[in-house]
């Protein structure tokens, strides 16, 4: 815990009391705890479902608001006692940071939480921006102790005048992101089996915070998430585990209860390449078990930046781990991060003719050809010779140190591909044009004509309909 509880109410309890006395109520009163998520890649949010239920079985009533779906329910906010927000990536960050102002004009004395890893990450300036406390690791745990020190002995005096509100109530699947495949649409639900990850990658969030350790889910709380989805309509589960094979047993065993339970249920999980050579001889029963895709951080190509990101595979590795795949039946769907301070022109244009070589421009959200790298506070990253050479800014604003390529035509590429996914997305454009229209982008840049196209070749692939990115 970056700030423990203790600290947080020799710090805050003289605010939270002047809250108490204001509302002349209980934090054990429905909606007097209060958690929001921003959003969590289109899925129904982690962060809110496993805090939540571990708070209710504390005796908590909580109300609970994803802005992903939702508008700001300013009723729920007014009669908060306590607001968790749940940061677990940059994007939700950002949109948690703009929401503070929001709750501190509808309900000034509110103590405020936010967590997951992107708060204690950037909890030097979260705590000096309207943030009462930060945590992550087993946030579940630390939200209920959290709330347990808040709670006063007092009768709740004014409890059975406040209506009567289902707060906790999460909204309804098919708010969310579908499983789609040949034209075919599934309700999603969402799960992970683990927390942290035993990796270091440099780039990844998750070092920092769990230092190359992860833990397994009671097994009883995975299924019975799954269990409980299922009975709301979801006919696909994403795992969505930093890497669902750091254990690939219990995960296993978890695949195995599922599908005997649930024989129609598909499902999708995140791995690393290094994995999926490893245990290739399990991806035959994962198809039988009802996988339909695998997502990997590929990355990059070039062995320069594998190296600095630290991932541990080649290029080599990433076309053996796609015959197994793909031999498995089962679509593999790389994710990239194609634009670093040391990936080339070059190193781009390998990716792109990559992809069209091996058939995967539909195994590819257009915005993963202009993801670009953050480099977060604490990052280790900045712990690389070949970072430490850049010059770096933090602006912690942005919660990311910014950097300029050496090669000036790479930040017009990105500038210029990032408004062409954007704005192709929000027309309905194709994949496949947008991937062909990026390639001519890089191939004009390097003052080249770009290569004959494969249009026809191209494979379906079965997705989730939202667009990954961070």
């Amino acid at each position: 815990m970056l700030v423990t509880v203790a600290y947080w109410v020799m710090a805050c309890y003289p605010i939270y009391m002047e809250t108490a006395k204001r509302n002349s109520s209980s934090i054990h009163v429905p909606g007097a705890v209060l958690l929001i998520s921003c959003y969590e890649l289109g899925h129904r949010p982690i962060g809110l479902t496993r805090p939540l239920r571990a708070l209710e079985n504390a005796g908590f009533s909580p109300g609970t608001i994803d802005i992903a779906v939702e508008p700001l329910d300013t009723e729920k906010v007014k009669r908060a006692e306590f607001i968790g927000i749940s940061v677990p990536m940059h994007t939700a960050l950002r949109l948690g940071v703009h929401l503070l102002q929001r709750i501190r004009t509808i309900n000034p004395y509110v103590p405020i939480c936010m967590y997951g890893l992107y708060a204690e990450l950037n909890a030097d300036y979260l705590l000096s921006h309207e943030v009462d406390f930060c945590i992550s690791g087993e946030v579940s745990t630390q939200l209920v102790a959290l709330a347990q020190s808040l709670a006063v002995k007092k009768q709740a005096v004014e409890q059975k005048h406040r209506p009567t509100i289902n707060d906790g109530k999460l909204p309804d699947l098919e708010k969310y992101a579908r499983f789609e495949d040949n034209g075919e649409l599934r309700t999603v639900g969402y799960t992970e089996t683990t927390q942290g990850c035993k990796h270091l990658c440099t780039h990844c969030p998750i070092p920092p915070v769990y230092n190359g350790k992860f833990f397994p889910v009671q097994r009883e709380t995975v299924l019975d998430e799954i269990q409980k989805q299922v009975a709301e309509g979801a006919t696909h589960i994403t795992f969505g585990d930093p890497d669902f094979l750091n254990g690939p047993m219990y995960g296993l065993r978890i695949l195995r209860t599922m599908s005997e339970a649930y024989p129609n249920l598909t499902y999708d999980f995140t791995t690393k390449i290094e994995h999926i050579l490893k245990h290739r001889k399990h991806f035959s029963e994962f198809a039988e078990l009802g996988c339909r895709f695998v997502i990997s951080a590929v990355e990059s190509l070039s062995h320069k930046v594998l190296t600095i990101l630290e991932k541990h595979h080649t290029r080599a590795d990433v076309e053996t781990a796609l015959e197994i795949v793909h031999g498995a039946g089962i679509a593999l769907r790389p994710t990239w991060v194609p634009f670093t301070p040391w990936t080339t022109l070059d190193d781009y244009i390998e990716i792109i003719e990559f992809v069209d070589t091996h058939r995967l421009v539909y195994h590819v959200d257009p915005v993963q050809f202009s993801v670009r790298l953050l480099i977060p506070p604490g990052s280790y990253l900045l712990n690389r010779p070949e970072t430490k050479a850049l010059d770096l800014t933090l602006d912690q604003t942005a919660f990311s140190y910014m950097w300029e390529h050496p090669d000036a035509r790479m930040d017009e590429l990105h500038k210029t591909v990032n408004v062409l996914v954007e704005n192709n997305g929000r027309n309905g454009i194709d994949i496949l044009d947008t991937f062909y229209r990026i390639w001519e982008l890089a191939a004009d840049i390097r003052g080249q004509v770009m290569t004959k196209q494969r249009r026809e070749k191209q494979l379906p692939a079965p997705r989730t309909t939202e667009a990954w990115f961070c």
